[in-house]
């Protein structure tokens, strides 16, 4: 937002915490104020109340302040605000506000935070935010069963990381009304957020949503932007405010951050009988969207296995750190990470092949539409199928002799082959989205749609929806998204629905527009409209039979418009499916593992991810590639890790890992569709599959790269020190 020409445009610098857990003894703003020009603000300039946690089931109590009253409860909480001319002034000033703190013990461990022997929120009298499951264990869960195994492995936390980092400006217009530029993904549900927050109609609120530059789930509303806005009202001036890359470390949400201990039990033959997982999830400081994810976790836990009998517990806990929300896969990816990693447990403690072991308890493909023991309906899949397909790719047989030669010579470099048999949902809660199709003065069309395109092709996918039904050249489509006031409703993006929900209500108005089209085609040429029919070859509608009697796009654009019956050429569709869609892959990893060092490479990864109808596959291998990218990360790579005071130890790039692309293989993406009957278009989610089909995947390459050893389990990132010690720990 440094680049929108507001004149007289203040600057906003957030006064952060330094300590994780402390109470507030004074705040002096002597020094900064005595800059020119230089105003600091706290809690007590404030008229707003706490924002969020917004779940029912979440303790109201543990809901973030917008700025704090009288405790920090993680480094980077917003203690003031610096008001200044430029960010340089607001930086000075910044560091000229005096803060005294009376410290108090952090509590950053999530199991060390569920004993309540240090409260963040004393009032609340527990940490823990929420539970789902039932923490009542059947004993007879593992009756029948000849073997019963067990693990337990963390999913790190990750920060997000995206290539630009959050910025909001905001400006109150002569009429009153707020218009907020915001990096965001749910350009229409903030508006609706901060009139709740700001107590407004929504119809004073306009929010436009810019090129983000990689959101990830993490970038919707947050106290920031909240502040931003609130700050141009109370001061009738432009506001804006860039967030540094280390505040996007410390201060954007994080992601993942779940214990899960997992009990897989069956018989000799490699038949699951029954599957418990616990979840400890960290919430970090507040209870927001992290809080609630487990409740997807074990949504999912039977993954795409026919397992009768599951159990599931959770509990979510606040500690002394940055808050968790969504991260590409939100919930989804722990639940494959844990089932992938028992089927494999499971099948070494049989001496089993892992692949042999997940054809014998998939979900037949005949079985769908299917419901699992964990109550997740699935609409469509071909399990065995996309296993078959990614094993055949990878020559499967074939390198599983390479690594029998390679144990029988005790290579130094061991060789590792992992499986990823995922299965996730997208469009989670069924939700609503808008769309509309208008033909302009020209013969082309315009689709607005409430879904928000940054980075996923939209503009690509949408107008192929629309060209497609309307018999119009692809670039005589324009999608235009993320304005409140020029698109009227919608959701936004993230859990995979944009094509499915978005692209489908874009079809269905593209359709009404089309029958409109026929009437007046109908009328032009004095014939019935049942008799007109669409070439959409040549985008012309003429009378069936009789090519020779009809009417371009363009021609019929011009005689509405000189008719004054353009405005007729428009309809607006808002589509809800019926059920959430649950695509499904498989990911075969390999990788070499030096037994020495502990140092991992990843030699290939073959992915099979199936999102039902494909309306643009280039771009749904550029989501499968960098879904992958995510998911390889978080397995080799990524880890925040904070000292036992709440401090980062990982707060810049220097200290927290992540892949370039010069670390990384090139994918080989296998394209399988399994339509879903769920949507006219017959599409399912792409954009987090990658993530949640690699991550195990690679996991699993890299322990059984070392089970020779005597390892049965690394934690992750599992490369370089964590490979160590698990050596060291089998040795031992």
């Amino acid at each position: 937002m440094e680049n929108l020409s507001l004149e007289g445009a203040l600057t906003v610098t957030f006064v952060r915490s330094l300590l994780a857990h402390a109470n507030i003894v004074d705040v002096d703003a002597t020094a900064a104020e005595a800059l020119p020009n230089v105003q600091v603000m706290t809690a007590a300039d404030l008229d707003l109340g706490v924002f969020g946690p917004g779940f029912p089931d979440v303790n109201p109590s543990m809901g973030r302040p917008l700025l704090v009253v009288d405790r920090v409860r993680f480094v980077g909480d917003i203690i003031a605000i610096v008001i200044s001319d430029d960010s340089a002034t607001g930086a000075d000033a910044a560091e000229l506000v005096y803060v005294d703190y009376d410290q108090l013990p952090a509590v950053v461990s999530p199991h060390e935070s569920a004993k309540d022997e240090a409260l963040l929120f004393p009032e609340a009298g527990t940490n823990v935010a929420t539970r789902a499951g039932s923490p009542e264990h059947d004993e007879n869960l593992f009756d029948g069963c000849d073997v019963v195994v067990s693990g337990t492995f963390v999913s790190q936390r990750m920060a997000p990381c995206p290539l630009e980092a959050r910025s909001a400006a905001a400006e109150l217009g002569p009429d009153g009304r707020i218009t907020a530029w915001l990096s965001t993904q749910t350009p229409h549900q903030d508006r609706t957020a901060l009139a709740e927050t700001l107590g407004l109609d929504p119809a004073q609120i306009r929010v436009v949503g810019l090129d983000v530059g990689g959101g990830f789930g993490a970038k919707t509303l947050n106290v920031e932007e909240v502040l931003v806005v609130w700050l141009a009202r109370r001061l009738g001036r432009p506001v804006r405010w860039t967030e540094t890359r280390s505040e996007s470390m410390t201060a954007l949400p994080h992601g993942r951050a779940a214990s899960l201990e997992y009990t897989i039990g069956g018989t000799r033959d490699g038949k699951v009988l029954a599957y418990r997982l616990e979840v400890l999830q960290d919430c970090g400081a507040y209870a927001s969207v992290g809080a609630v994810l487990p409740g997807l976790t074990g949504l999912m836990a039977s993954g795409v296995y026919a397992i009768p009998r599951i159990e599931f517990e959770s509990r979510s806990v606040v500690t002394n750190t940055t808050p968790v929300s969504a991260f590409r896969g939100a919930g989804r990816p722990e639940a494959s990470q844990a089932i992938e990693r028992a089927i494999d447990t499971f099948a070494a403690e049989l001496g089993m092949d892992p692949a042999e072991v997940r054809r014998r308890n998939f979900i037949p493909t005949n079985a769908f539409p299917y419901t699992t023991a964990s109550h997740a309906a699935y609409d469509s899949g071909d399990y065995e199928g996309a296993l078959e397909l990614a094993l055949r790719s990878v020559g499967y047989d074939a390198l599983r002799d390479e690594q029998r030669q390679r144990r029988e010579r005790a290579a130094t470099t061991q060789l590792g082959i992992g499986i990823s048999c995922y299965v996730e949902i997208t469009n989670g809660i069924a939700e609503i989205e808008f769309g509309e199709v208008e033909i302009t003065r020209d013969g082309g069309a315009i689709v607005r749609t409430g879904s928000f395109s940054h980075g996923q092709g939209h503009e690509t996918t949408f107008a192929m929806i629309a060209a497609e039904r309307l018999g119009l050249p692809v670039e005589k489509v324009t999608v235009h998204k993320g304005d409140t006031d020029e698109v009227a409703r919608g959701t936004g993006t993230y859990g995979s629905k944009s094509t499915q929900i978005g692209g489908a209500a874009a079809r269905l108005a593209a359709d009404d527009v089309l029958e409109v089209a026929k009437q007046l085609v109908g009328d032009y040429l004095e014939a019935s409209p049942a008799d007109i029919v669409l070439d959409p070859a040549l985008g012309r509608l003429h009378v069936a039979g009789a090519h020779s009697l009809g009417i371009s796009w363009a021609d019929l654009a011009l005689r509405a418009s000189a008719d004054g019956r353009l405005a007729e050429l428009r309809a607006e569709h808002e589509f809800q499916a019926a059920a959430p869609t649950f695509p499904f892959g498989a990911h075969v990893a390999v990788v070499e593992v030096d037994t020495e060092t502990g140092r991992v490479e990843l030699r290939r990864l073959v992915a099979v991810d199936d999102a039902g109808t494909l309306i643009n596959p280039l771009i749904a291998q550029g989501q499968v590639h960098g879904g992958i990218a995510a998911g390889v990360a978080q397995a080799l790579y990524e880890d925040f890790v904070y000292d036992d005071d709440g401090n980062p130890l990982t707060g810049t790039f220097v200290g927290y890992a992540f892949p370039s692309s010069a670390d990384l293989p090139s994918w080989e993406a296998v394209e399988m569709e399994t339509p879903t009957p769920l949507n006219v278009l017959g599409a399912k989610g792409i954009g987090e599959s990658g993530t949640i089909g690699a991550t195990p995947a690679v996991h699993n390459a890299v322990v059984d790269a070392l089970a020779p050893l005597g390892v049965r389990n690394v934690d992750l990132p599992a490369n370089g020190e964590n490979v160590w010690r698990a050596l060291r720990k089998a040795k031992a």
